[in-house]
């Protein structure tokens, strides 16, 4: 990628309102970042926003100057360094920040995650599960958090282990795992969507564990309490088509508790590296589905993008709706509700929800 474009690609990714979803469509109607970057304000001032603020070249190239001077490198999701895994998401991260071995990346993957505040005996057989994997050939990714995390982390070391954050790959969260960082950025990857310097917030979370999941072929719960952030991984994993594993724990244990309803709910109960393995062997080495591109065009004339608008604008309400039922029922061409969604996005008016859904903000 040319610097001049790699630029323009980290500036739309970091410019307001501009998700992975509104990213891939931007990209998929106007062909280049930069293309996109100067329409942006025209599409966000028909969406109802005047004075759209871009991200500014500036910022930007301090990002990227300050990623630099830690070892890392920014990873757009159209380069061929960009982990296959994530690509092949409905919408990448469209811009990843690593540390250490990207090499890593291109590898087959699993997810091992849990309790922060997990059992001892949790731990010991997170450590033995993650360093029999590792030694199968497949990278742990986790999330760095205390517990089941950590305890993967340091299990997978020597052969390679990913660490997904919720803030900049520059923030050591929690600090106690400081050490563990330092290892895993010197030996395995560091990896964020988040910009340089950002600190972990609570809305973070479910994005880092999006990530977490979109990594791997698999995602291995080994303990998790009802509600936990865990749970929300093995959602992700089974909106994205991964495999879940759960390993089950005692019924009077609420920590085992999200593992076992995991169970009854289809996961594969795991008791051993191989109860992992018998089920990913058959997929490992094959290469991962791109998804294709959405129709993004424009109306053919302003009276006929004006009604559509209109009637979008009339439909939508604080409840989600799922965008195809809106098509249905509006009768309108696809690209053209796509678009007038992408104009109320960029204006902040509307927000898109699990399940392809989208609602007034």
């Amino acid at each position: 990628m040319h610097e001049h474009e790699r630029r323009a690609w980290l500036r739309l990714a970091r410019t307001e309102n501009v998700g992975p979803i509104t990213f891939r469509n931007l990209i998929a109607r106007f062909g280049s970042a930069s293309a996109a970057l100067e329409e942006l304000p025209r599409l966000a001032a028909r969406g109802g926003k005047k004075n759209f603020v871009l991200a500014g070249e500036d910022e930007v190239a301090r990002e990227l100057e300050a990623l630099a001077k830690l070892g890392g490198r920014m990873i757009a999701a159209c380069e061929a360094e960009y982990p296959p895994s994530l690509k092949a998401l409905e919408a990448p991260p469209p811009v990843i920040s690593v540390l250490g071995h990207p090499h890593l990346l291109q590898k087959e993957m699993i997810a091992v995650v849990g309790a922060r505040n997990a059992s001892a005996l949790a731990r010991k057989f997170a450590d033995t599960l993650s360093r029999e994997l590792g030694f199968a050939g497949m990278v742990v990714v986790s999330g760095l958090a205390r517990g089941i995390d950590a305890a993967a982390h340091e299990a997978a070391l020597a052969v390679g282990t990913v660490a997904v954050v919720a803030g900049g790959v520059d923030m050591i969260y929690p600090p106690e795992n400081e050490k563990l960082y330092a290892a895993i950025r010197n030996r395995g990857v560091v990896l964020s969507e988040m910009r340089l310097g950002e600190a972990p917030q609570a809305r973070h979370f479910p994005r880092r564990n999006r990530i977490i999941s979109g990594l791997a072929r698999g995602v291995v719960v080994v303990e998790a309490a009802e509600k936990s952030g865990s749970l929300i991984t093995a959602q992700c994993a089974l909106d994205q088509g991964r495999e879940i594993f759960a390993v089950p724990g005692s019924p009077l244990d609420p920590r085992a508790r999200g593992a076992n309803r995991l169970i009854k709910e289809g996961a594969v109960l795991t008791e051993s590296a191989e109860d992992i393995l018998s089920v990913l062997s058959p997929m490992l080495g094959s290469g991962f589905r791109e998804p294709e591109a959405p129709p993004l065009s424009p109306p053919e004339t302003d009276a006929e993008a004006d009604r559509i608008r209109a009637a979008v604008e009339e439909a939508l309400g604080p409840a989600p709706v799922e965008i195809d039922e809106l098509i249905r029922q509006l009768r309108a061409p696809a690209a053209a509700v796509l678009t007038v969604i992408l104009e109320l996005e960029l204006a902040g008016r509307c927000v898109r929800q699990p399940g392809n859904r989208v609602c007034w903000r």
